[in-house]
């Protein structure tokens, strides 16, 4: 799945090396060793066990519709009214390379974060 949220399929490039087998393979062979084998023996049945459960990973290249997604939806978020022509208008996020803990982790968003948030304040002073 996509960023969108699009079912998007990859095609296999080359079998796996010598007695190395696919994800799903050593899964289902870990299900019998547990007791509690898997419904699928081939990636065929594998897929169709994934699209009983989860119905719109069979619908490839799909904008899926979220529930609360109508534009009545979100009519009611945020305030009515005039702008005040005074006040000027600022990011609701004050810095985006720091905006979640990964990118707060990261050595080069951190100077990013610090080369061009600072960058942008020096110029609007």
């Amino acid at each position: 799945m996509n960023f969108e949220g699009r079912v998007q399929r990859g095609r296999r490039a080359a079998f796996p090396p010598g007695e190395a087998k696919e994800d799903w393979a050593i899964l289902r062979a870990l299900s019998d060793v547990l007791g509690a084998r898997l419904p699928y023996d081939n990636r065929g049945q594998l897929l169709a066990a994934l699209e009983k459960d989860a119905p719109h990973f069979a619908q490839i290249g799909a904008t899926p519709v979220h529930a609360d997604t109508a534009s009545a939806t979100w009519a009611g978020i945020g305030e009515s009214g005039a702008l005040d022509a005074t006040v000027p208008l600022t990011p609701f996020i004050a810095d985006y390379y720091l905006t979640n803990p990964v990118a707060r982790a990261s050595e080069t968003m951190a100077k990013c974060s610090r080369e061009f948030v600072a960058v942008s304040k020096m110029a609007a002073e």
